[in-house]
């Protein structure tokens, strides 16, 4: 009975260090998903600067020259330099999904294993309350990632197509 309980209490510690290592873990991606997420914001604050200045610079140089040819050269010009940001700005903003897909992709792939080592570990009676807590935490933290996940995409899938 004492190894019994010594080997409970072994797996409860290991348990517990497994519990603790993810926390941190889920603590960092979430402090990675706020960095990114103020990354984007702020990649869309630039490209609202930049939409701004095209049409003062549009504007003035519209008041000022008056010839059609100059304006229409400037014009294309301007267009073609906003292209490009644009395209600049598309690819950091799809770069910076992807890296955060390969971090869910990643965070659901540390979960599975976890799941498996509580599954192969935490199948006796006795550390069956335990498990349910240990569950219920899953859920409440997946949930709040999924809460928290579809309000980015939906607002950066909003972002680019403007």
């Amino acid at each position: 009975d004492e190894e019994l309980l010594k080997r409970i209490q072994a797996t409860v510690v290991q348990v517990q260090g497994d519990y603790e290592k993810l926390s941190s873990v889920t603590g960092n991606l979430l402090d990675d998903r706020h960095q990114k997420q103020k990354d984007i914001e702020a990649l869309f604050q630039s490209l609202e600067r930049l939409e701004k200045e095209k049409a003062d610079k549009e504007d003035l140089a519209l008041g000022i020259n008056v010839k059609a040819d100059k304006t229409a050269l400037a014009g294309k010009v301007s267009r073609t330099q906003f292209d490009a940001s644009m395209e600049r700005l598309n690819e950091m903003i799809q770069e910076m999904l992807s890296r955060v897909t390969g971090q869910e992709q990643g965070w659901h792939q540390v979960q599975r294993q976890l799941s498996e080592e509580m599954d192969s570990k935490l199948d006796r009676l006795e550390l069956g309350p335990f498990r349910q807590q240990l569950e219920e935490h899953w859920k409440s933290i997946l949930e709040q990632l999924k809460e928290k996940a579809p309000q980015t995409e939906a607002d950066d899938a909003a972002g680019i197509k403007k």
